[in-house]
């Protein structure tokens, strides 16, 4: 990668990092209000938190790059700059189900693809102040310090964390497998079950269903930290149904494991 490119994606992440702060300070403002969500036709709750740090993102990373693309869980894709080599994926609240309940483990979420590739990525976890942000080449940091994944290589000696106990039960082979092998396991879920994973916290982090604004900063985080994600068949994406991500140590048993259930 050239200096040039460098720059570049550095100025990308220079500016998901402000925006991830931005808009995690809107959700603060309405965290533990008694916030009342309304529900999606996909049958997931929204608040006007969701809906003002999704705006806050967008208005951050439009004073900057104009001509970006921006998907978005709240507000979709903006047609006229669809094609755009680079494109910004946002989710202003991963984990409005915890937001809601005063739980202070939802995240702010920032990926860029450029051109097609996750190349940058920010967690923000707004109610402990927890940052961890990657771009491609550049390292992981967490709060500014450089972060890896943990070295842990025999399952018996593994945290495993999802989001849902309901969504388990789709894939109830595959985790009661992994419930057997591993030594604890904890519904940590959403961003902050992948920073955990990023900061040598937790060895795994599984998820049975999965949207490109739920994953987009997963990719380049873990890359750079040194671990490893995917689908749960393998492909190196964050446009696929599932995903999980482990400390790159542990993924050859858990892809193993995740295919058979």
């Amino acid at each position: 990668m050239t200096r040039t490119e460098n720059t570049f994606l550095d100025e990308l992440l220079a500016v998901a990092q402000d925006g991830a702060y931005l808009a995690g300070r809107r959700t603060l403002a309405y965290f533990n209000t008694g916030v009342v969500p309304d529900i999606k036709d996909d049958s997931s709750p929204v608040t006007i938190a969701d809906r003002e740090a999704e705006q806050v993102l967008r208005a951050r990373i439009r004073q900057s790059f104009p001509d970006h693309a921006i998907l978005g869980e709240e507000e979709g894709e903006d047609a006229a700059t669809e094609g755009a080599s680079v494109r910004w994926i946002v989710d202003p609240i991963d984990g409005t189900k915890a937001f809601v309940t005063g739980v202070p483990l939802y995240g702010v979420l920032v990926g860029v693809e450029v051109e097609g590739v996750a190349s940058v990525g920010v967690i923000y976890i707004p109610a402990t102040g927890d940052m961890v942000v990657a771009r491609t080449g550049g390292g992981a940091t967490w709060n500014g310090r450089p972060t890896r994944v943990s070295q842990v290589s025999d399952l018996k000696d593994a945290l495993v964390v999802t989001s849902s106990i309901r969504r388990c039960q789709s894939r109830s082979d595959a985790f009661e497998t992994l419930a057997k092998k591993t030594r604890l396991q904890r519904t940590w879920g959403d961003a902050f079950g992948y920073s955990l994973v990023a900061t040598g916290r937790a060895e795994m982090m599984l998820d049975p269903a999965m949207k490109p604004w739920d994953c987009a900063p997963m990719l380049p985080i873990l890359t750079e930290a040194g671990g490893k994600f995917s689908d749960w068949r393998g492909n190196v994406t964050i446009h696929g149904a599932d995903a999980f991500g482990t400390n790159g140590a542990l993924y050859g048993q858990v892809l193993e494991i995740l295919r058979e259930g």
